[in-house]
């Protein structure tokens, strides 16, 4: 029988870990550990989880190493055959763990497997961070199925179906031990945001899968660590989309597509300008130097990645999904 932790990094989340761990204790099977790795935080959390929850194993870490950094850390120290990996403000529901396992279990090449996320303030829709399936489109913009760009579909049973999709949420991911090492774990430079997807592509050029089983369900806050429109979440996920694109796009299409991506960027950028958001605008202008800076780290990174390829990854939607969002095609609904 696999030996399976549930992995929760925590960063000064005390109030979110008392409101939603007590459904992970309830719900997890008592087979599976749970462990909450701390990640240097300095509200107390760690003592009131020794405190209140007995049963969780607290980890704990010397400082804050982001999300990335964080779990490489965390999982280098935790003993298990699958990790699921989960943010601190996700409710569970009753047996939301077991498919995910299962799904592990039946095929040696599935890499991770995401849950059906909802949204936790609105149950009956899908939650932006993964709904219910990750995808990219051909100049990396990510969406779901169930949410495309700005917005969430109403859960109706419509996407209840085991497929491949192209990335697994990192507020609710089952992964491989194995596949974590072998490509080695999240790209600390990322620090947050993203690092789930670029891992996810790594997975598939070596060779492996990435699904979604929505016969698990969790709910999700979302925004537990930054707001949506934080500037150092506009920032990072700017930035660490191009570092990822540079990574692991193939050759062909790399000097095609970082380019028109950049472009891209800079229209939006434009339109924060317009909205008096000057704060969003220079954001996207220190991601895109911060590129530029990086590019010998990147490159070198690249070379290694693109050394090892041998598969190509499912799960990209050939064309612009903002295209395909402006023409009012705003459900995922059979596009791919």
């Amino acid at each position: 029988m696999s030996e399976v932790k549930v992995v929760i990094l925590n960063w000064n989340a005390y109030a979110h870990l008392r409101t939603f761990l007590p459904s992970v204790l309830r719900d997890t099977p008592e087979k599976v550990g749970i462990v909450v790795a701390d990640n240097g935080s300095t509200d107390g959390s760690a003592e009131m989880l020794r405190a209140e929850f007995p049963r969780v194993e607290v980890l704990l870490l010397d400082r804050n190493y982001g999300y990335a950094g964080g779990y490489n850390r965390a999982l280098a120290c935790i003993e298990a055959d699958y990790y699921i990996l989960l943010n601190s403000d996700v409710e569970t529901s009753p047996g939301w763990c077991e498919p995910l396992i299962a799904a592990l279990d039946a095929d040696p090449r599935l890499a991770a497997v995401q849950p059906k996320l909802r949204a936790y303030g609105r149950r009956e829709y899908f939650e932006y961070a993964g709904a219910c399936g990750g995808f990219i489109d051909a100049f990396g913009y990510p969406f779901c199925r169930g949410r495309i760009l700005f917005t969430t579909e109403r859960d109706e049973g419509q996407y209840d179906t085991f497929r491949s999709c192209f990335w697994a949420s990192g507020a609710g991911m089952a992964c491989r031990r194995e596949l974590f090492t072998r490509v080695g774990g999240f790209d600390e430079e990322f620090f947050a945001h993203m690092e789930e997807i670029d891992l996810c592509w790594r997975a598939q050029l070596v060779g492996y899968r990435i699904a979604v089983e929505p016969a698990s369900v969790v709910y999700h806050l979302g925004g537990g660590t930054l707001p949506n429109d934080s500037p150092r979440k506009i920032y990072l996920n700017y930035r660490n989309n191009l570092w990822m694109l540079y990574k692991n796009l193939p050759a062909g299409r790399l000097w095609f597509t970082v380019p028109l991506r950049m472009a891209m960027d800079g229209a939006s950028a434009l339109v924060y300008l317009a909205q008096g958001r000057t704060d969003a605008f220079r954001q996207v202008w220190r991601a895109h130097m911060d590129f530029y800076r990086n590019l010998k780290v990147l490159h070198t990174k690249r070379k290694k990645i693109q050394g090892e390829a041998q598969a190509r990854p499912c799960g990209i939607y050939g064309k612009s999904i903002v295209l395909r969002y402006c023409m009012g095609r705003k459900v995922f609904g059979d596009m791919m």
